[in-house]
């Protein structure tokens, strides 16, 4: 079945062939279809998953997600107002229906954030962040 993420790919091959303009294209068809704004420029990491097909995701342009990453509807991975850097986010994480990553944050391997959470400070590798600000409530330290 095609949702948001298969189309981004098209997007994103065509953007670095230098095909701007149908790249935009498919990202208008994105927006109209699926309610959501997953930039061609963004690095969205092979394997990731939007649920019910990305409705409602906002993603900024220069955000950094990994691979294998489940993401919830209505997230939003963006900027602050008072900073210049993204959210970069690591592989294998799952980030519930919801939930907002803003600002200059680092989410390691293997984190899950909660629903609804908003996550405004950097989140270490197989950790468990929920609430408002996000507080971590499992970590566990695997070497």
């Amino acid at each position: 079945m095609l949702n948001a993420y298969k189309f981004y790919i098209i997007a994103h091959r065509l953007y670095n062939y230098n095909l701007v303009f149908l790249s935009k294209i498919i990202k208008l068809f994105i927006f109209v279809v699926y309610n959501c704004s997953i930039p061609f420029e963004a690095k969205i990491g092979k394997g990731t998953k939007f649920a019910y097909g990305g409705i409602s995701v906002i993603i900024h342009k220069r955000a950094i997600i990994g691979k294998n990453c489940n993401i919830g509807s209505n997230v939003t991975i963006g900027g602050r107002s008072s900073f210049n850097d993204v959210p970069i986010i690591g592989d294998n994480v799952m980030v519930g229906t919801g939930a907002k990553i803003l600002g200059p944050v680092k989410i390691g391997d293997n984190v899950k954030i909660g629903a609804n959470a908003v996550v405004l400070s950097d989140l270490p590798s197989n950790s468990i962040a929920v609430g408002v600000p996000a507080k971590i409530i499992k970590h566990e330290n695997i070497n």
